[in-house]
């Protein structure tokens, strides 16, 4: 098992660096052509995905997407507020999360695993409302959680009724 591990370390590692020497040549010569953040973000994090079966390529895809959107998200013009920067890239992160938390509902069958993504998706919520409140900006509005596939692939989330 450590061997498939390391293995499977190394070719992650193998990728990450052809895709820097890759960058590296191509902004050697043409700047113009070096590719968009969120493009070499997706071309690292679908490299070690071309041998999945098909059937788990829609779970794969959303997850590169989440993957890349978070690691955008997480690039951010320095304030020069130390709380303020790391709030911005920790909601992009918990963001993250939950959109790979909310794949796993779309896409797993494990009931733990399924009730864990469920778990990750409120604590996130609630930990990108608290990073919000520390600096006084506003909380975004409110949403039910999803808790079964049909909530997901129905579109935007409902917003939760307030109590009276």
């Amino acid at each position: 098992m450590l061997l498939f591990i390391r293995s499977r370390f190394c070719l992650s590692s193998v990728a990450a660096a052809a895709g820097l020497i890759a960058t590296a040549t191509a902004l050697a010569a043409d700047p113009a052509e070096v590719p968009s953040l969120a493009e070499y973000i997706t071309a690292i994090c679908s490299a070690a995905f071309h041998s999945a079966p098909p059937e788990e390529a829609p779970f794969l895809a959303e997850n590169v997407g989440a993957m890349t959107r978070m690691m955008v998200g997480m690039e951010i013009m320095p304030s020069g507020d130390v709380d303020t920067d790391f709030a911005a890239m920790m909601v992009a992160h918990h963001q993250g999360a939950i959109d790979m938390a909310q794949a796993e509902l779309r896409h797993g069958r494990n009931e733990q695993l399924r009730r864990i993504a469920q778990e990750i998706i409120v604590t996130q919520q609630q930990e990108i409302a608290a990073m919000r409140l520390a600096l006084g900006q506003p909380l975004p509005p409110s949403h039910a959680a999803p808790d079964q596939p049909s909530d997901l692939s129905a579109g935007a989330p409902q917003p939760t009724p307030t109590p009276q």
